[in-house]
């Protein structure tokens, strides 16, 4: 890092941090940032920050907000008899996307991971378990990633509803649509066969 001023080090240190910024990346952000408008270098600097400081957890369903609850939380319109829960606030959107849940959320802000230290108190499970004591929920579905780690949490989960008598789903996994099968792993087919359906 000799070659670059301290500050322009420093930038590249920094943004090298971000997930899928690798090095040289962050050093043609670097380089980008210095070359904006100084307006407009201002206005990202105050977007990290305000986002930094304005965004927390929704303190019904762990979503991030900048109000609480969140907007889904306060729409009367949602189902309020069904929760998708899923890992991060990203997911949320992608499930939006589809426009077919119209239900709430919970975010669990990670998933159960013993490699990683991350035990189920370190996740929003005792938040969503909460919930179920306030109001009136008939079902639960599980839309947590189908790695591992997101099994073991989807099973821990369901087995902490069982004796609530609450309906628990989970989403199902398999093929994509326009997929090859030949492309695939054992794994990823053997779930679509188990998560067929009659036609």
């Amino acid at each position: 890092m000799d070659y670059y001023a301290l500050p322009i080090a420093n930038l590249i240190e920094q943004l090298s941090k971000l997930p899928g910024i690798g090095r040289k990346t962050a050093q043609r952000l670097s380089f980008y940032i210095l070359e904006m408008d100084p307006l407009e270098a201002e206005k990202l600097a105050v977007a990290i920050t305000d986002a930094k400081e304005k965004v927390h957890y929704c303190s019904v369903c762990c979503n991030l907000t900048d109000g609480d609850p969140c907007h889904i939380c306060r729409d009367d319109k949602r189902d309020k008899s069904t929760i998708c829960v899923v890992e991060g606030a990203k997911d949320i959107i992608a499930m939006e996307k589809t426009r077919e849940f119209k239900g709430l959320y919970h975010v669990l802000h990670g998933t159960i991971s013993p490699m990683e230290n991350i035990g189920p108190n370190e996740i929003k499970i005792k938040e969503l378990l909460n919930r179920l004591s306030n109001e009136e929920v008939e079902e639960i579905i599980l839309a947590i990633n189908p790695t591992v780690e997101g099994e073991a949490t989807a099973l821990y989960i369901a087995k902490l509803l069982k004796p609530l008598g609450i309906k628990t789903t989970r989403i199902a996994h398999g093929i994509p649509v326009g997929g090859d099968l030949e492309y695939f792993d054992e794994i990823t087919l053997s779930r679509a066969m188990e998560n067929r359906r009659e036609l």
